[in-house]
Parts: C-alpha cells; sequence; structure tokens
C-alpha cells in the first residue's frame, strides 16, 4: 500500500466530506456534489484533487461511473459505507422504443457497470437493477440522455407511475410515464415535443418501476 501523507486543507475538507457525504446517503458523492460542498471553483479542481488521494492512499475511484469513490482504511482495504451495489443490465429508450435489455446471465457477466444506491432502496423494493437511459424523452422529468434508472421488477403499475413498458407485438422497450384508459394503455413521455405512444393494453405489458434517477454530471 502507498504510504499516507499529510494532506492539505483542501484535500482534509474533500476527504471529510466525502464521509460525512456516506454517513448521511448511504452512498458516494459525484464529483459534483464535492463541488458544491466543498465550494470549490470547478469539477476539474475537484478531479484534481481526488486524484492525489487516490495517489496517498485515502481513496479508490472507478471513473466509468458517477459515483465510483471507494474509501480505504489504514490496511489499504475498502472501508464498509453499508451502500448497496445495483448491476447496470442494459439500455433503455427514453424516445422511440428500442428493442428490449436483458437481466439473462447479469450476475455473472463482467462488462456490465455497477452503480451505489441509498440501502433503503433494497430494504424498501428487494430485488433491483439498473438501466442506462437513451434519449431525451423524459427530459421534463429531469431524466436526461445517459442517466441511470434504478429499476424494481414489477408487472404492475398505478396511472402516473414511470415504468420499462414492453410493446409484446413490436418486441420492443422503453421509459415512459403509464396511464391506463379503457382498453387502451397511454406511454406518456415528459417531453413537451413528443407525443405519447398509444397502444392496445393486451399488448403493454409493464416490466419494472423507477424507484431512483442518478444522474450523469
Amino acid at each position: 500500500m502507498t504510504t499516507k501523507r499529510e494532506l492539505r486543507p483542501r484535500q482534509q475538507r474533500i476527504l471529510e466530506y466525502i464521509e460525512q457525504f456516506l454517513e448521511e446517503n448511504g452512498m458516494p458523492p459525484t464529483v459534483r456534489d464535492i463541488q458544491r460542498g466543498c465550494e470549490i471553483s470547478s469539477t476539474s479542481v475537484v478531479d484534481y484533487n481526488l486524484r492525489l488521494l487516490e495517489r496517498y492512499g485515502y481513496l479508490k475511484r472507478r471513473s466509468e461511473i458517477a459515483r465510483g469513490i471507494e474509501l480505504l482504511d489504514e490496511t489499504g482495504l475498502p472501508v464498509n459505507t453499508g451502500s448497496t451495489r445495483v448491476q447496470i443490465v442494459g439500455s433503455i429508450a427514453a424516445g422511440e422504443p428500442i428493442p428490449a435489455f436483458s437481466t439473462e446471465g447479469a450476475a455473472a457477466a463482467a462488462e456490465f457497470d455497477i452503480v451505489e444506491v441509498r440501502p433503503e432502496l433494497k430494504k424498501k423494493h428487494g430485488t433491483l437493477f439498473a438501466l442506462s437511459v437513451k434519449g431525451t424523452s423524459m427530459i421534463d422529468a429531469l431524466i436526461d440522455d445517459g442517466d441511470v434508472v434504478v429499476i424494481t421488477p414489477t408487472n404492475t403499475a398505478q396511472n402516473g407511475e414511470m415504468v420499462v413498458a414492453w410493446l409484446k407485438e413490436e418486441e420492443e422497450a422503453t421509459l415512459k410515464k403509464f396511464y391506463r384508459e379503457g382498453s387502451r394503455v397511454r406511454l406518456q413521455p415528459a417531453n413537451s415535443t413528443m407525443e405519447p405512444i398509444y397502444a392496445d393494453a393486451a399488448n403493454v405489458e409493464v416490466r419494472g418501476r423507477v424507484v431512483e434517477v442518478l444522474r450523469q454530471f
């Protein structure tokens, strides 16, 4: 392990903020969280100091995910934060429907990314998986292209809930708000420039409900 050295005030403040954020939220902060919380001028300054903290042995980073900071103890092992890890098992269209994601074999597939979520989500909803969002049809619900939605599997939904909807005949999946209207279902985008998708109720299968959104900055 790299010998830990004395930190400068800014680096110490960042480290303390990460520890506090983990304790309060059960998951690591994003670079943007640290910038705001520590009142730092730019994310590049945060990134520079995080690289130094990693070099000095205080933390480990996974740059490919937004909340990829892991604190290390004196022996170089990860500190147990109590956070819950969820696999990103594919992509979901927030726009025109796309062929469905698959969770089959996800547990053993090394290529899948991992996101960390609040442990309360696991306690409340049980099984969880995550999908990367493609498109901007849910932008007015603050879900943008590249964000990640955390899903609890279910085949039922209440009107107004955001769901992963499977269109059986088209063999396509989409992320929309669900509304049952008699014998048909309206899959409503949250984007004023896009029209809803109408489908026979028998042609729509709910595959899951959104319980958390992880925004990429």
